[in-house]
């Protein structure tokens, strides 16, 4: 899953630690999700939005239909 968190959080002038010590998860995970690593969780996915000032998930998180195809 493509997401928009680097811009967000570099808007917020927050290093990728510091969001990650303010959601709960290591910096590695926050790395993950910028790079299109990993999928989040619901409660992270809302998690990084509220910290984020984002009113829509959609707007950090870009969902494409391709992700629900089992490989």
């Amino acid at each position: 899953m493509q997401t928009n968190i680097k811009p967000h959080r570099q808007k917020k002038g927050l290093t990728q630690q510091e969001l990650a010590d303010l959601v709960g998860v290591t910096r590695q995970t926050i790395n993950a999700l910028e790079n299109a690593r990993y999928n989040p969780s619901l409660l992270l996915a809302y998690r990084i939005t509220k910290i984020l000032d984002v009113k829509a998930m959609e707007e950090i998180f870009i969902f494409d239909e391709s992700d629900l195809k089992t490989k």
